[in-house]
């Protein structure tokens, strides 16, 4: 499917849910699924704009309709309005305004945050002067030229950033019936972005990196780290590119051990601590972070701070109790491989795996491996990954700041 202009696009459909299905709609989520559908009326085609009624046609919201996708409709507004150029602009507009409240410090952030900026299906981040977009869902991908033109003009006068690259190789595009493909979309520039992150230096490769190229939405805990850093011993378990041993670095901390499975991960994770001249203090080892700290656990290794920050155990609701002896048996090394008094940064980014879940889940690896500890701290995605209050689904990090006796 191909991009093109959506000036004009009128309503083509509407859909009524079946009866006793509306609460949920109603309360303000924003997703439409196949089965809460009674009755399809028109013949609205793939990215096509539809009203979504009760059963007796009383008017909730409008978005668009993808046929293939389990979730029918995105709801883009509760208000009968044009979804059209002007529409889409004045969203970007307020997603990039909070941005410029609530980012400093960093050349990295991310412009829009899909359902958090009520533009279900669209991710932009920025890194320096270029965009990177994802257009994850059949509707956005439909509007996506008008999308890079909007993000360019409002951004090319204020901060020279009008580059855009579309990374649309997520895998989830196949739940809409999309391609996956790489490419830029507007100008050109070299995939590796050197970005500023407070103190820190880092590249950022935006054809290969994780998700768009860098975790975003760790930026707030890894800039909060530096202070329980200072002397310490720090083991960083899932480093990746090494991000959070980089600023304990930076903070001060004695020495840092990174663990990674990924060899490329690895090797970046080096050249970051050289290229912010702490390539003395940190090492890195590639291999199973399971296996490692047990191994080190095991070995008499001890830490003053350990931070565990893994991909998503969960990536679906079957997935959960697997993922959580995954969660407990990670926190009961890190417990164990912790001195007196040490702390531990433990993070999950699944989000069907709710804050209580994950928190009587480290109450259960504290207590098997016989150690005491109180809450310093609990924190979440960085400001610029808003939560909109009616969908749990777009507040996802959860990152436990603990100390250990």
């Amino acid at each position: 499917m191909t991009g093109g202009s959506v000036t004009g696009d009128g309503v083509t459909g509407r859909v009524r849910l079946r009866g006793g299905r509306e609460e949920r709609i109603e309360s303000g989520h924003l997703w439409v699924y196949e089965g809460e559908i009674g009755l399809v009326e028109g013949r609205p085609q793939t990215g096509d704009i539809v009203d979504v009624c009760t059963p007796r046609g009383r008017f909730l919201g409008r978005g668009y309709f993808n046929p293939r996708s389990k979730i029918r409709v995105r709801i883009l507004t509760r208000q009968e309005e044009p979804i059209d150029e002007r529409f889409l602009g004045r969203r970007l507009e307020a997603a990039i305004a909070l941005r410029e409240r609530v980012v400093s410090g960093a050349s990295a952030c991310r412009l829009v945050f899909g359902e958090g900026d009520l533009l279900p299906g669209l991710i932009v981040d920025r890194y320096g002067d270029v965009l990177v977009m994802q257009t994850l869902t059949a509707g956005m991908e439909r509007r996506r030229e008008v999308l890079v033109e909007l993000l360019a003009a409002l951004l090319e006068a204020s901060t020279g950033a009008a580059t855009v690259y579309l990374r649309n190789d997520a895998r989830t595009r196949t739940l809409e019936g999309l391609p996956l493909y790489r490419q830029f979309a507007r100008g050109e520039s070299a995939t590796q972005i050197e970005i500023q992150e407070g103190p820190a230096r880092f590249l950022v490769d935006i054809a290969t990196g994780q998700k768009t190229g860098w975790f975003c939405d760790q930026r707030e805990n890894r800039l909060a780290i530096g202070p329980f850093a200072r002397g310490a011993r720090v083991l960083d378990a899932f480093c990746y590119t090494g991000a959070f041993g980089i600023h304990s670095a930076l903070g001060g901390a004695a020495s840092v051990l990174g663990l990674d499975a990924s060899p490329e991960a690895i090797a970046a994770a080096q050249a970051h601590a050289e290229m912010n001249g702490v390539g003395g203090r940190c090492l890195y080892r590639e291999g199973d972070a399971f296996d490692a700290m047990r191994d080190l656990a095991q070995s008499g290794e001890r830490y003053d701070l350990v931070i565990l920050d893994p991909p998503a155990f969960a990536r679906s609701r079957h997935a959960v109790p697997k993922a959580l002896a995954g969660y407990k048996e990670i926190n009961l090394s890190g417990f164990r491989l912790l001195r007196p008094e040490g702390f531990l940064v433990s993070c999950s980014c699944s989000w069907h795996v709710d804050e209580q879940t994950m928190w009587l889940t480290l109450l259960e690896a504290a207590r098997d491996a016989g150690r005491e500890m109180r809450l310093v701290e609990f924190r979440s995605q960085a400001r610029d990954h808003p939560m909109l209050a009616t969908m749990p689904e777009t507040r996802y990090l959860k990152c436990f700041l603990l100390q250990v006796f």
